[in-house]
């Protein structure tokens, strides 16, 4: 079994100082700009640390545990965003945080994965599985069907719009029912890497105990990193003077979702296309249909109620992607300028959202 490069090893620790730091910032009361820095570069570090334990992950199992896995993991810092603003009554923060996680994960992140994926590719198409998209679109338009129905009903003060939580609550189980599921079948699909060539012949360098560890501990990591980067996030924008819309939209779901941006251009660009479609499209059917109804359960526990009423912009940004989601890689390919044209998609929102 193959170790660690010099380079790897000293990666790791300069990430594990970088934590301590921020840490050490945040207890310590540093000025919140320095502190909401300092968290970032650590957020951006553990997420390497994700792609690096994912990658070996994927030399013994087949893309669809290694995607599952790693999402679930990479998804822990919204879990605590979103319950955090929740307790503190920071609805729209916790409302933007949700939402923005879907729209980065389903525009920025795959728009990046696509363009490296088909940059790699002689005839500039990247290829993957036509599965795992196609059940992405569907669980996502089922979230999106709960939501634009709320949006109609509120918006036509019909009897119904009294009712929201209600709605929300019974919308919460039916997705996650539908959820879990989704995740049994496509889990008892998943096949193992194999065949001939030299690249499926490798073998992971972390054993397997070691590779749970660095997953772990890294996914435990970017919870407290989160926290810190949170912590830091208001007295910052107010200093910078962005609005909490583009906050949460962008900032925390760009920040909370370093785990995927790494992890999955970084698999693109090493020609591993079903992996690198896996931890995004994972990482968006697991919020669109495990993470937000979840926290919708969860909110009725604690002071401030989150449901699946949002502001008319949120609601039709997510239908639109959804649709965009089907068109672009619903037939297992993708070229470069569609990658381009999701990202474009996100500028465009998170421009919107700084005159929110």
């Amino acid at each position: 079994m193959r170790a660690l490069s010099a380079t790897e090893r000293g990666a790791l620790a300069g990430i594990a100082l970088a934590t301590a730091l921020a840490g050490f910032a945040n207890y310590g009361g540093w000025a919140a700009v320095p502190r909401f820095a300092i968290a970032t570069v650590a957020l951006a570090g553990l997420a390497w640390v994700v792609s690096l334990a994912t990658e070996q992950l994927g030399e013994r199992f087949g893309p669809a545990v290694t995607g599952m896995l790693q999402s679930t993991l990479g998804n822990l810092p919204e879990l605590f965003v979103v319950v955090f603003a929740l307790q503190k009554g920071q609805l729209v923060v916790a409302q933007t945080a949700i939402v923005g996680s879907m729209l980065a994960n389903a525009m920025l992140v795959l728009g990046l994965v696509i363009v490296v994926g088909a940059r790699r590719e002689p005839d500039g198409v990247m290829r993957f599985s036509k599965r795992l998209p196609r059940d992405t679109t569907t669980l996502l338009l089922l979230t999106v069907f709960i939501i634009v129905l709320l949006a109609l009903s509120l918006g036509s003060h019909d009897p119904a719009s009294h009712h929201v939580k209600a709605i929300s609550a019974v919308g919460a189980v039916c997705l996650l029912g539908v959820y879990a599921a989704w995740a049994i079948d496509y889990l008892r699909s998943d096949k193992a890497p194999g065949g001939g060539t030299e690249e499926q012949q490798r073998k992971p360098r972390l054993s397997l105990p070691a590779t749970l560890t660095l997953l772990g501990v890294a996914g435990v990591a970017s919870a407290f990193v989160s926290d810190w980067f949170i912590a830091a996030l208001q007295p910052a924008i107010d200093q910078l003077g962005l609005s909490q819309a583009f906050a949460g939209l962008v900032i925390v779901a760009i920040a909370g979702n370093a785990v995927e941006n790494t992890a999955g251009i970084v698999l693109a660009a090493k020609g591993k296309a079903d992996l690198a479609i896996s931890v995004v499209k994972n990482s968006v059917a697991q919020i669109a249909a495990f993470l937000f109804p979840a926290l919708v359960l969860i909110s009725f526990a604690l002071s401030t109620t989150l449901t699946f009423s949002l502001a008319p912009v949120y609601t039709g940004a997510l239908g639109l992607s959804a649709l965009a989601l089907w068109q672009v890689s619903g037939d297992g390919r993708a070229a470069e300028f569609e990658g381009w044209a999701l990202v474009s998609m996100y500028l465009i929102l998170a421009t919107l959202t700084l005159y929110e």
